[in-house]
């Protein structure tokens, strides 16, 4: 399952937002979670990791999930960029 986003927050993803999502992650043991961003893809369950993609504002990025829980997964980092501000679905 995979979701694009365009990065509308001004500082893009730091270290506070980046946390929220991998928290978020990390609430699912049997799912993998992955962001792609700037030619780059991360396990979405390290911080490091996703400060690595470096995005800013204007910039996409594309959550993936798979495994046991990857629909729900997928929806909950979903709400957590969209209530945080971080980014808005591509249409």
């Amino acid at each position: 399952m995979e979701r694009k986003f365009t990065i509308i927050d001004e500082d893009g993803i730091h270290a506070r937002p980046a946390t929220v999502l991998v928290n978020t992650a990390n609430k699912f043991k049997e799912t993998e979670a992955f962001a792609e961003g700037n030619g780059k893809k991360v396990t979405l369950k390290s911080i490091l990791g996703v400060l690595s993609l470096g995005l800013e504002k204007g910039d996409s990025i594309t959550l993936l999930t798979e495994g046991a829980n990857a629909e729900e997964a997928l929806q909950a980092l979903t709400d957590v960029m969209i209530s945080a501000g971080l980014g808005e679905v591509h249409a």
